[in-house]
């Protein structure tokens, strides 16, 4: 049991199979700076859990409280906060910064997020009743749920009955979405398919739980790799640089200035006599 990822619906888009040329609709999931927050351990918390953390958050806009634990974890604030449950052969120190290799291109993956919200509808819309006739019989009620309870016994509705209310804003599962691509650069995931949520909504993406785990899938987890630091680089280019340099070149640049010193400095003393005769003419 590995631990899943925390990524952001960009919306969705098209991507085309190589072999017959059809066209395959995805959802693009972004993951921004996800990093492990805490380490849940069997000993001090009684289950073996990874919390992560992903994008990057105002701190005006955290809490006196988160402020303290993203310190500890020596992580800058995060704007989203989750745990998954692990093997505890899966943990992962914190601080790591997961990225999209964490999955494979095939593999079969359950998301997670909040649906879209609604707002009050009806029965036939938020159940997928059929409704009442729509001919003989029937006056202004057509889109109708119908009967809602019983007679005196037991004089009630039950609860759970099919009814109008409040559709949407609720946790919703997706379960086996196929991984159609993954860009490691841009720390993107492609899958196949809808995702609940709408645009910018947080996802969990986690393996499915319906299908064995792909061969190749990193343990225990998908780290990503940083570039090294361009100072670094810098640095080096300049160090390789000056060796290659010949230690002559120094000396005969110097010999150049100490030459042109004194030829500056001659035409200064011929126009001082130059002067003075001039004021002599003129007594």
């Amino acid at each position: 049991m590995r631990t899943g990822l925390i990524a952001q619906k960009a919306g969705m888009t098209r991507i085309f199979d190589l072999e017959d040329g059809k066209q395959i609709p995805v959802t693009v999931l972004k993951i921004e700076n996800c990093q492990v927050t805490a380490v849940r351990t069997e000993e001090k918390d009684g289950y073996t859990a990874l919390q992560l953390g992903v994008g990057t958050a105002k701190v005006k806009r955290v809490s006196k409280a988160q402020r303290g634990h993203f310190a500890k974890a020596k992580v800058e604030p995060k704007k989203k906060l989750a745990e998954f449950r692990v093997a505890p052969e899966n943990t992962v120190e914190i601080g790591a910064e997961l990225g999209a290799n964490h999955f494979v291109v095939g593999q079969f993956v359950d998301v997670q997020s909040t649906s879209k919200g609604k707002g009050f509808q009806g029965a036939m819309k938020r159940h997928n009743f059929g409704g009442m006739r729509a001919t003989h019989g029937v006056s202004v009620s057509h889109r109708a749920h119908g009967s809602t309870g019983q007679c005196q016994d037991p004089g009630k509705v039950f609860k759970g009955k099919k009814m109008a209310g409040h559709m949407g804003d609720a946790t919703v599962t997706v379960q086996n979405l196929k991984v159609a691509a993954i860009d490691e650069e841009d720390n993107l995931i492609l899958v196949r398919g809808a995702v609940p949520g709408g645009k910018n909504a947080w996802i969990l993406i986690s393996d499915a739980v319906k299908k064995p785990a792909p061969e190749g899938v990193p343990l225990p987890a998908g780290l990503r790799t940083q570039p090294a630091p361009a100072e670094e680089q810098n640095t080096e280019e300049t160090q390789v640089d000056e060796t290659e340099i010949p230690a002559e070149e120094t000396p005969v640049a110097d010999q150049a200035v100490e030459a042109d010193a004194p030829a500056a400095a001659e035409p200064a003393k011929e126009e001082a006599p130059a002067e003075t005769k001039q004021d002599e003419k003129k007594d």
